[in-house]
């Protein structure tokens, strides 16, 4: 069996989107990482906007990084096809 792939997104903490992958994550049993960019301040806060300038540069919200996958926004289907289920 393939080592699970490393989940991790990037959301706001106001974000319905947000809220619903990382609900969706949950469901499924997914554990995952995730980043609360809008709780975050100074280097922290620079740090967390230029990892998600290197795989979104529109900089929106949820970014999320499954694998070598990057998933843009809440897409269920999306988030499936990159975990394999």
């Amino acid at each position: 069996m393939a080592a699970p792939k490393m989940v991790k997104l990037f959301t706001l903490s106001t974000c319905s989107h947000c809220k619903a992958a990382k609900q969706f994550l949950t469901d499924n049993k997914v554990p995952y990482e995730f980043i609360d960019v809008d709780l975050l301040a100074g280097a922290q806060r620079k740090a967390a906007l230029e990892q998600i300038g290197k795989h979104n540069p529109a900089y929106s919200f949820p970014t999320i990084i499954i694998g070598n996958d990057v998933i843009i926004g809440f897409q269920a289907g999306e988030i499936k096809k990159a975990l394999g289920i």
